[in-house]
């Protein structure tokens, strides 16, 4: 359920086992395609989709950086992620092209992908999914359900009140983000601590800039005419002796903050992955990458079952991927907290932060534990 990452990864690992399966999407092709979403990779990730035979487009066009440069009191300090990791990296393309490839490489094997295929319900025990498509209503019965249809899909309203528990945290602020064409400023990402709130420069592609401000999560985008958004992105990027590139704005959204985990991510027949069963604030650049995770143990645990009539691994599978989870949920609330000006917070709150970043910037223990966490852990 759902042609994001989760889904088509998952069903791509198990068609390289002889396991066929049907995707189902309730948007359309093009919608799907075009929606921007993450574009940071972790080294396993990069790693996974060039296994799979669908990393072409990736290992041409992806950017591979080798470190991040967090700034703060007017100055940049970089994290050598090679350095620190044993030459482990991360690699900027974005997750619509990640999925452009993923649906190529779905068409080419002849498996079921329906587009504006809506779900309209699902049977966790039987189990079955009920969907409207092309004006007919459908059953499907099958083995398994993954749930790889986000938040605010349907697989895991699907199931039973109180077999759930969920953990959730809304944080005050937000980001507000621009696509910009323009050449990125910097060769790597930038994080800034800025008394007038975090930035962080980012891109997408050797033309495109990809750039956010911390505001309010009801910023109303009316009040950010591209003037002024150039402007606070230069006061809180600005350092001495270096320049922002500024170009047309293509895009401009608001993008609330917010951690959230269900447990268990499982209920008779029915697996949840990705988005649907839990939410990263992205500052820690974790959505895509555990949802990559969480289908790589959801398929190995399914090939076994197939394969080798061993269900141990499924009824593991939640334990297994929350271990991930929950260290992404610590690594992503950490970075937030410690880059983001905190509403109603005092000069008490701001030393601390400051503190926190000059003891990662001048530990090699706290740089490699930074480091380790962004570019990907290889177990949890």
């Amino acid at each position: 359920m759902g042609a994001g990452p989760a889904g088509l990864v998952l069903a791509h690992l198990l068609q390289l086992e002889g396991i066929s399966s049907v995707v189902l999407e309730a948007r359309s092709r093009e919608y799907v395609e075009s929606r921007i979403r993450a574009g940071v990779l972790e080294q396993g990730t990069v790693d996974c989709l060039v296994a799979m035979g669908v990393g072409g487009r990736l290992r041409q066009q992806g950017l591979r950086h080798e470190g991040i440069e967090l700034q703060f009191a007017g100055e940049r300090h970089r994290i050598h992620f090679t350095e620190l990791t044993g030459g482990r990296s991360i690699t900027v393309y974005g997750q619509q092209e990640v999925v452009k490839d993923l649906i190529a490489a779905r068409l080419e094997t002849g498996q079921p992908l329906l587009f504006e295929a809506e779900a309209v319900g699902v049977d966790v025990h039987r189990p079955s999914v009920s969907y409207r498509h092309e004006g007919g209503e459908h059953e499907l019965e099958c083995d398994f359900v993954a749930g790889c249809d986000g938040f605010h899909g349907v697989c895991r309203e699907a199931i039973p009140a109180g077999a759930l528990t969920e953990f959730s945290r809304d944080y005050p602020f937000a980001w507000l983000g621009i696509l910009a064409e323009a050449p990125p400023s910097n060769e790597e990402l930038i994080y800034a601590y800025n008394e007038r709130g975090f930035a962080l420069h980012s891109m997408r592609s050797p033309q495109l800039t990809r750039l956010y401000l911390q505001c309010r999560p009801d910023e109303n985008l009316d009040e950010w005419p591209d003037e002024r958004i150039w402007d606070e992105l230069q006061a809180r990027l600005g350092v001495e002796g270096w320049t922002l590139n500024e170009g047309p704005i293509i895009e401009k959204g608001v993008t609330p903050m917010r951690s959230y985990v269900v447990e268990p991510m499982q209920h008779g027949r029915l697996f949840l992955a990705g988005d649907a069963a839990h939410i990263v604030p992205p500052t820690g650049a974790k959505g895509l990458n555990l949802a990559v995770a969480d289908v790589r143990v959801l398929a190995d645990a399914l090939v076994a079952w197939y394969h080798d009539d061993d269900a141990s691994r499924l009824e593991r599978y939640s334990a297994t991927a929350l271990r991930r989870v929950w260290r992404a949920e610590h690594f992503s609330w950490w970075m937030t907290s410690m880059l983001h000006r905190i509403d109603g917070g005092d000069a008490f709150d701001v030393q601390l932060q400051l503190s926190q970043l000059a003891y990662v910037c001048s530990s090699r223990a706290a740089a490699t534990s930074l480091a380790e966490n962004y570019v990907g852990l290889e177990a949890v």
